[in-house]
């Protein structure tokens, strides 16, 4: 990411931090993180990553079901993270760290499975966050991209609704860019209307 759109994306979460829960987690949220759920594959003691975290309410939900999962959730925005450090009730379980999804403050193989929930539309360089995500992710482990797919939508699609821009991705492009990183997408499930779950995953060698 330029410093420029940074700084911009930033500025924008830092505003709607304080109030992101009220606003637009009670029921969205809370509904799609419900039927997420019915999608996932975790081994024991799972090692996640939530890029994107915002207030870390998946995250929280994702420690209540799994008793022993282990999470870092991944922010570019201080006052998310601040927000999502006041309401962690599983430290030291769940930690949240500032970062870059273009540089992640991650090591290579460490999570048996990465969550972009309602995110990935603001990321101005997707190859790169592919490429991340394929380098933290484990051998055999999944990526779970969770976004917006418009109606009318070829590959790609960038619209005006965050400063920086969103660009939603049909399903086709999404598979193509997690080929790109290494990546084989598996599966697309209609969690809420035109809320879409990829899932992709990292082949054993």
């Amino acid at each position: 990411m330029t410093e420029e759109f940074t700084s911009q994306k930033q500025i924008f979460f830092n505003s709607w931090a304080p109030n992101y829960d009220f606003v637009f987690v009670s029921v969205f949220y809370q509904a799609l993180h419900r039927r997420l759920l019915d999608y996932l594959g975790l081994p024991d003691r799972s090692q996640v990553l939530d890029l994107g975290c915002g207030t870390g309410k998946l995250l929280d939900r994702l420690a209540n079901h799994f008793p022993d999962l282990q999470g870092i959730g991944v922010d570019l925005s201080p006052e998310m993270l601040r927000q999502a450090r006041l309401a962690n009730r599983h430290h030291p379980r769940l930690i949240f760290v500032r970062g870059n999804a273009e540089d992640l403050p991650c090591g290579a193989g460490q999570f048996d499975a990465v969550f972009n929930t309602i995110s990935f539309l603001h990321y101005q360089h997707p190859d790169r966050v592919f490429a991340e995500i394929s380098r933290v992710l484990k051998p055999g482990g999944k990526f779970y991209l969770v976004d917006y797919i418009p109606r009318s939508i070829s590959l790609t699609r960038e619209v005006s609704l965050t400063p920086g821009g969103a660009r939603f991705y049909s399903p086709e492009r999404r598979a193509e860019l997690g080929q790109q990183a290494g990546l084989t997408c598996l599966e697309h499930h209609s969690l809420l209307d035109r809320v879409y779950l990829t899932i992709f995953e990292l082949k054993s060698t």
